[in-house]
């Protein structure tokens, strides 16, 4: 529901008089008790004429919002023309920011359940507030389809904008995960792995890089469900007095870190509309789901675990690098990392570097019986890929799935296909695609800067 006029339009459209004169006198008493209302944010309860709350709602300008159902366009209403005539009595309680009236509305209609609010009780199709909280690193989502067991959730809510608004708003403090990647604090490739925007931004602490360590990222998660549970206060209190003692520990950037958060706390009224908070599109790599993705759209008979990448890198025109990049389940392993000079192409050729690269590196792996990737990825398009396919063909060596990615168009091409794959921006098994060429080229250009550097300064 959105806004509507403020008071002074209320004074000659308000309702006209009910069946009986007693409850149109409480209907009455109630409309100008709202003109009375702060402007401020909070929540509005509505009550009957036997002093029962019917109706919760929040606000982030009370008397506007809760003025709007004293409105004739308000029995016009879907949503409100069934009840509002019911309505004899109005209170409120205000709220310090947007935030902490979503939350505290989800909190009395789940304890004082309203014959209006009745539909967000049980049904699960509104949107709740779940943290998993048995994993090494809890992530936070919202969803409509909430899990039973190992989750923490809050809700049902009644906007699913302003919820979201809400989970871009405490991140900035909290700096939690939303994505739906299994971290194991135990598996050092995690070290490798790249993360999301939302890190870059300082939106999120990264445990998909391991930049934090399981004990301090779940305190981060009590922090947020002490803030969910409305204990605020608390929170502040906890957070002041370890902050003074880090300070008094001369631990200044612990003490810093802290100071930041309590200030964001503190005016969180100013970090933004629940319903127009801006925040950058962010697509993340999840491994699992871009594996699966990819065992379905090449067809493969098992899910692939093992991928490399193949990318070229030009210097200066003349002397030509390649890089071999090899993830396993999805994660970048870097001791299967390799680099080479290309040694019988002259001139930038694309097609002979690839070949030359394809034809030494697997040449040797077929000899040493050492186990192929399960994907080859080259990075280019149909002719890069024929380069690769003639060099299996050439050392008479049957190759893994090879592919390759075009990226203008983001085209996947296969042997003997006349028509490439065009994937969805937003799949997973495109992300993983992408990460692995990225990272393919990243580390082609690294070997590149270093020759260069060794040519000019003769290192």
């Amino acid at each position: 529901m959105t806004n509507k006029p403020d008071e002074s339009e209320q004074t000659d459209d308000t309702l006209p008089a009910s069946a009986n004169d007693a409850h149109d006198f409480g209907f009455r008493r109630a409309a100008a008790k709202v003109r009375e209302f702060p402007q401020t944010p909070g929540i509005y309860l509505m009550k009957d004429s036997a002093g029962r709350v019917i109706y919760v709602g929040k606000a982030k300008n009370l008397r506007s919002r809760a003025g709007s159902y004293f409105l004739k366009g308000a029995t016009e209403e879907k949503r409100t023309a069934h009840w509002v005539s019911e309505i004899c009595d109005v209170d409120f309680a205000e709220c310090e920011s947007e935030v902490d009236a979503l939350l505290m509305e989800a909190r009395l209609i789940k304890d004082v359940q309203p014959k209006y609010n009745k539909e967000l009780k049980d049904d699960k199709s509104f949107p709740y507030l779940m943290i998993s909280t048995r994993e090494d690193f809890p992530r936070v989502e919202v969803t409509r389809e909430p899990k039973e067991r190992g989750v923490k959730l809050y809700g049902p809510f009644a906007n699913a904008g302003a919820l979201r608004g809400a989970v871009q708003v405490l991140q900035r403090i909290f700096k939690f995960r939303t994505c739906s990647l299994d971290i194991d604090e135990g598996d050092e490739r995690w070290k490798w792995f790249r993360p999301c925007l939302l890190a870059s931004i300082n939106q999120c602490t990264a445990p998909c890089n391991l930049r934090i360590n399981r004990e301090e990222y779940r305190r981060d998660i009590k922090r947020l469900q002490m803030f969910l549970d409305g204990k605020k206060k608390s929170l502040l209190n906890e957070m002041r007095k370890e902050m003074q003692e880090a300070s008094e520990a001369l631990e200044f950037e612990k003490a810093a870190v802290l100071r930041d958060e309590i200030h964001r706390l503190e005016t969180l009224e100013k970090r933004g509309e629940l319903d127009t908070h801006a925040q950058p599109e962010v697509f993340y790599v999840d491994p699992k789901k871009g594996l699966a993705g990819l065992r379905k759209v090449l067809g493969l008979k098992a899910q692939p675990r093992v991928l490399e990448g193949v990318d070229i890198a030009h210097l200066d025109g003349g002397q030509t690098v390649a890089s071999v990049v090899q993830f396993i389940d999805g994660l970048p392993f870097k001791p299967g990392y390799r680099r080479y000079k290309i040694r019988g192409v002259q001139g930038a050729d694309d097609f002979g570097s690839i070949h030359e690269v394809v034809s030494r590196r697997y040449k040797r792996l077929h000899d040493a019986c050492e186990v192929f990737p399960d994907i080859l990825l080259i990075d280019g398009g149909k002719g890069q890929l024929n380069a690769a396919l003639a060099a299996f063909g050439e050392q008479e060596i049957d190759p893994p799935t090879l592919i390759s990615l075009a990226k203008r168009e983001e085209e996947v091409f296969r042997p003997g296909e006349p028509e490439p794959l065009r994937l969805s921006r937003h799949s997973f098994a495109l992300r993983l695609l992408q990460y692995v060429r990225d990272e393919a080229h990243r580390f082609a250009q690294h070997y590149h800067h270093i020759l260069r550097r060794k040519s000019t300064l003769g290192e």
